[in-house]
């Protein structure tokens, strides 16, 4: 916990204030979600919900404004990625467009790249830090991305860059990894962005 608030407090120097950003928490471990509480707390974060799994969360939504889900991706009976498709599809959903961060000790690219196309925003690796939450909650925050509805995928823009370079868009750093790394293996959270930002 003093390393918590160690981190936490050097984070707090950036001039955001947190403390009126509805934050949910979706974790069937409570231990986690109590440590992600404590990281939350940290950084400013005052207004947070919990959920067990999917189903609880999808329905704790109906009633809590979130402006950002942080959500495991291995729980029962509605994983994170069910429930990351619920609401960004569902007739029912109460909110398609709030930002997802997805967070997950499970970082092969196979799994990076189907987070990103069932529409979570940011994908984060754990064990999470109080620097490493902040940074994607400022990037939801700074940099939000338009949101793309086709027949194949609702969420938001896949792209983080918008180069128009022909040879950008034929081999991009995303590709490089797909092509490298082995679908089994961990990547980290540097070669994670890489493949998001594709």
């Amino acid at each position: 916990m003093a390393a918590i608030q160690s981190i936490g407090s050097q984070v707090k120097m950036a001039f955001y204030n947190l403390q009126h950003l509805n934050v949910l928490i979706i974790d069937d471990n409570k231990h986690m979600r109590v440590l992600i509480k404590q990281v939350l707390h940290a950084i400013g974060v005052k207004l947070i919900r919990e959920a067990d799994d999917g189903a609880d969360a999808f329905k704790e939504m109906e009633s809590f404004d979130a402006d950002v889900v942080l959500c495991d991706w291995a729980m029962s009976p509605v994983d994170g990625l069910d429930f990351v498709r619920l609401i960004r599809t569902g007739r029912d959903s109460p909110n398609p467009y709030v930002p997802i961060i997805m967070l997950t000790g499970h970082t092969e690219a196979s799994r990076v790249r189907e987070a990103r196309d069932a529409g979570v925003t940011e994908f984060l690796a754990k064990p999470i830090s109080a620097k490493s939450l902040y940074s994607r909650l400022i990037s939801v925050i700074e940099r939000p991305r338009p949101f793309i509805k086709t027949r194949t995928y609702t969420g938001p823009c896949r792209r983080r860059t918008h180069n128009q370079n022909p040879q950008r868009m034929k081999r991009r750093k995303s590709d490089a990894v797909e092509e490298d790394m082995d679908s089994d293996a961990n990547l980290s959270q540097e070669e994670v962005e890489s493949l998001l930002a594709g």
